[in-house]
């Protein structure tokens, strides 16, 4: 069974950088594009970051020259450096394939605020 463990988040103030990491268990990710996504409270889940399996990346536009995402297939891991952050990128954070998505993991709870 595939496990989605997100880790990383916390309170940040506004300008503030974190780094979000995602371990995935139980299956390989090297050939899956892998994808960041944000919830906040009362409002959809959004998709932040998007990389491919060779390693082309997409932002949503209020990421863009901010955030970047990154993949370690050896490790089996995702990341998501975080920098400039600001009190509208609070949310929960969840890693996932975009297509055909395996369970969702307990987020990682991102706070911006002074």
């Amino acid at each position: 069974q595939v496990q989605l463990v997100e880790s990383g988040g916390g309170l940040v103030q506004p300008g503030g950088s974190l780094r979000l990491s995602c371990a995935v268990s139980g299956s390989i990710i090297r050939i899956y594009s892998m994808v960041w996504y944000r919830q906040a409270p009362g409002k959809q889940r959004d998709l932040v970051a998007h990389i491919t399996s060779g390693g082309t990346t997409n932002y949503a536009d209020s990421v863009k020259g901010r955030f970047t995402i990154s993949r370690d297939n050896a490790k089996k891991s995702v990341s998501l450096q975080m920098n400039g952050l600001k009190p509208e990128d609070t949310a929960v954070y969840y890693c996932n394939r975009p297509l055909n998505p395996w369970p969702w993991g307990q987020g990682t709870q991102v706070t911006v605020s002074s």
